[in-house]
């Protein structure tokens, strides 16, 4: 299977899905949820909305794999490469490295880092005077770290325009639900409160990505995306030990299955 460098649909999305799929089960690595519902949004990004002086932030850095499948879906990873994902001497370790790709510019992983680092970033276009917008991908989970909110105080201070927030709510994290661990719902009204422009969507649909990322104003803006752990594998949807676990070779032939039917 070699990359996708056209247009986003269905069946692309689908079979960028299993190269995901097949890359965690081949390497024995869990985290297969939170990747799974990053995935679409990261993968849109990558393909058909960022270019070349625009930067990504993987704050959620356990969803390391979907950088990588978004990565390789451009023709930026190589398939050969992809193999290495989680063994000895790779460049693709379960969380990002920094420098190990040229578009990977921080290690993340240890939660609530990354928006600050994006807004040193966005800061450092700002004061140069220098195009591109500043994207950053968080979990809701790890929206329970101050430093989270840290880092949005000093970007509305700072009138970071060019910076853009995603959350990826999909109402999981390691030991429940966010409702359970340590209730911020609803994270629009607390965003707001920090200065931020909120918009929430459906984070699988890429034509409301799109229409949330055209309301720019004089704010930075943080974009909601409603997603499901585990999206696109049926048995793996809205499951918490999906968080974790990887793959037996019943539950990967079953998953591969399904996205040869999607």
């Amino acid at each position: 299977m070699g990359p996708l460098t056209v247009g986003l649909n269905r069946s692309r999305i689908a079979s960028v899905r299993a190269r995901l799929l097949q890359m965690h089960y081949e390497s024995g690595v869990g985290h297969i949820g939170g990747n799974l519902s990053a995935l679409d949004a990261m993968l849109h990004l990558h393909s058909e909305v960022m270019g070349a002086d625009d930067a990504f932030v993987l704050s959620k850095g356990h969803s390391a794999g979907a950088l990588y499948v978004a990565l390789w879906a451009i023709g930026s990873i190589s398939d050969d490469e992809l193999r290495t994902f989680h063994k000895d001497g790779t460049r693709l370790a379960g969380h990002p490295v920094a420098h190990s790709h040229e578009k990977i510019a921080f290690a993340t992983g240890s939660l609530g880092h990354g928006l600050g680092l994006a807004a040193g970033v966005a800061l450092g276009k700002q004061l140069r005077d220098e195009p591109g917008t500043v994207y950053c991908l968080l979990s809701d989970g790890e929206c329970e770290e101050g430093s989270t909110w840290e880092a949005l105080l000093f970007a509305r201070h700072q009138r970071l325009v060019n910076l853009v927030a995603f959350v990826d709510m999909n109402g999981l994290q390691g030991f429940g639900s966010t409702r359970e661990v340590a209730s911020l719902e609803p994270l629009a009204t607390k965003f707001r409160g920090f200065g931020a422009h909120v918009e929430e969507v459906d984070g699988h649909a890429p034509d409301r990505i799109d229409a949330a990322l055209r309301q720019r104003g004089d704010e930075p803006l943080v974009i909601l995306l409603s997603t499901v752990k585990g999206h696109g594998v049926s048995f793996m949807e809205g499951r918490m030990e999906w968080h974790y676990l990887p793959m037996s070779d019943e539950q990967y032939r079953r998953a591969r299955e399904e996205q040869a039917e999607a």
